[in-house]
């Protein structure tokens, strides 16, 4: 079953969930990014299917690494490690599947709309 989630950067479409792992569609509306967040526990992966996604990716303290990802462009991310997606030049479709780890795994560290944590 489906389960579509709003964001105030576009939306979510979970389309499957176990107790081993969550994959889902990310719409990212243009000029829109998501939180720059670190999880304890899950990993990551995604892949681009529509649009130029940017990411950055926090190295170590005054050194983010930024970079672009076109349609058919994968990354995956390590638990511990600070990143944030973006749709600087347009909406942008990802598909993300990552390992199971319960709402409580994440970290905002900045965020657009009010919602960091920390």
């Amino acid at each position: 079953m489906l389960e579509m989630v709003p964001k105030p950067w576009g939306y979510e479409l979970i389309w499957a969930r176990t107790d081993q792992y969550v994959a889902k569609l990310i719409f990212i509306n243009g000029g829109h990014r998501l939180s720059l967040q670190r999880h304890h526990k899950k990993m990551e992966s995604f892949y681009v299917l529509e649009g130029m996604a940017e990411g950055w990716e926090v190295v170590s303290a005054g050194f983010t690494k930024r970079w672009r990802m076109k349609p058919g462009e994968s990354l995956t991310i390590p638990p511990g490690t600070s990143h944030r997606l973006g749709a600087p030049l347009g909406t942008v479709r990802v598909m993300e599947v990552a390992t199971a780890s319960g709402d409580d795994d994440i970290e905002r560290l900045e965020d657009d709309y009010g919602r960091a944590t920390s």
